[in-house]
């Protein structure tokens, strides 16, 4: 590989902790950051899963561990931050892309569905940004890459606190921007249409359902967790280091039709 490239892209030395890591779109991207160099640390509720996922990335020659814990839980965050230091140390890179997505119609949106919503979308990528950004600016480098969604500017599908939470997201990624990237932490966030994931699994088994929403596209499918690795890779290393603020859209075309 052309030196010039491979500097613009390796990882090699970074340490990246991934937030929903175990499953869908924060799988893809651990996988893609341990094929390019990245220690990374996946993390999630399940430990049986958690274990699969790093034994997989460790069979592919990259570097990875694990932490369990409750993301929707203030405390359990903090847990988690203090764990990821004292075994791993302070991170490059944070992904955060553990979510739900509770979306009932709105008329039914209870308060603690509300609540639960905005606990792990929002307060959680908040919170280990706050734990870690500034670190990050101390060190002069850094990446923050927030999962946002194609709901962060459009109502579609009953919306309700989880459309709110991730045009939320894309409001804490320019705040965080704005507060770390002139000493080096670049924040962006990923914003993905439909894509075939664990949550998702449900429409897909309609195949009238998914096939209307590929036609909805410009690209004339739905997203694969596969899509997420070319810019998952950019964001995280140096490529993009006069990137910031920005909300990038991996939707086949969705939001601009």
């Amino acid at each position: 590989m052309d030196a010039v490239v491979e500097n613009l892209f390796s990882l090699k030395g970074r340490r990246a902790v991934v937030t929903g890591g175990s499953s869908g779109i924060g799988r893809s991207i651990a996988d893609a950051l341990c094929r390019v160099g990245a220690d990374v640390v996946i993390v999630a509720r399940r430990e049986e899963q958690l274990r699969e996922v790093t034994e997989e990335l460790r069979a592919i020659g990259g570097a990875a561990g694990w932490i369990a814990g409750d993301l929707g839980d203030r405390a359990g965050v903090h847990r988690v931050a203090d764990e990821i230091v004292a075994r791993h140390g302070f991170p490059d890179i944070l992904v955060n892309s553990a979510g739900i997505n509770l979306r009932p119609p709105l008329g039914e949106l209870s308060e603690q569905d509300w609540d639960r919503t905005m606990r792990v979308n929002l307060d959680a990528s908040f919170l280990l940004g706050q734990r870690f950004g500034p670190a990050m600016a101390e060190a002069g480098w850094g990446r923050i890459i927030n999962l946002a969604s194609q709901q962060s500017i459009r109502a579609f599908g009953n919306s309700g606190a989880y459309g709110v939470s991730k045009a939320a997201v894309a409001a804490l990624t320019r705040s965080q921007a704005e507060a770390w990237s002139p000493r080096g932490v670049c924040a962006n966030a990923i914003a993905p249409g439909f894509v075939h994931t664990p949550l998702t699994e449900p429409v897909f088994q309609d195949p009238a359902r998914a096939e209307a929403m590929a036609r909805r596209t410009m690209i004339g499918r739905n997203g694969t967790m596969a899509d997420f690795t070319g810019v998952a890779i950019f964001l995280a290393g140096d490529a993009s280091a006069y990137l910031t603020g920005q909300t990038i859209f991996v939707d086949g075309g969705f939001s601009a039709t």
